[in-house]
């Protein structure tokens, strides 16, 4: 995590902890020649306009007073949407039952991404049920090797 991003948490968690909110993830982020701070934020039923627009607006306010980014940005609070990032272990627990699409950073049984149902999570290893063909297959995952990880949305 960089330094804006750890001090992004400081400053926003506070915030999001007094609205019963939950902070997901952070992103500090050069896209072109602008730079982006990403606060995504939720809770059980989602979140709504004004929430993100009263986080914006509390942040902004911590983020003038203490000025520790040092270039021009532009702030964005939003729900993660559908497809949440699977950040911290909850976020795997929670998971549990749900469509998930990982990647990894080096090939389990010759693949590096599985997507299917996240059917485990111990801590240590990320079990997925992974449709091969017509067939079921279960893959165990060391969550250590997890790069990244989401909810992912089906069509069926």
């Amino acid at each position: 995590m960089s330094k804006v991003t750890e001090t992004v948490e400081e400053l926003v968690t506070p915030i999001v902890d007094e609205l019963n909110l939950e902070l997901v993830d952070i992103e500090y982020v050069k896209e072109g020649k602008e730079w982006f701070l990403r606060v995504f934020i939720d809770k059980e039923q989602g979140v709504d306009i004004e929430e993100c627009g009263l986080v914006s607006e509390r942040l902004s306010e911590k983020l003038d007073e203490l000025d520790p980014i040092p270039y021009n940005y532009f702030l964005e609070v939003s729900s993660p949407g559908a497809e949440r990032p699977l950040k911290k272990e909850k976020d795997y627990k929670s998971a549990i039952g749900k469509n998930v699409l990982i990647k990894t950073y080096e090939p389990i049984d010759g693949e590096k991404t599985f997507e299917g149902k996240l059917t485990q999570f111990d801590g240590e290893t990320v079990t997925v049920e992974v449709r091969v063909k017509t067939r079921i297959k279960t893959i165990s995952i060391p969550y250590e090797k997890v790069a990244n990880a989401r909810l992912a949305v089906t069509f069926s």
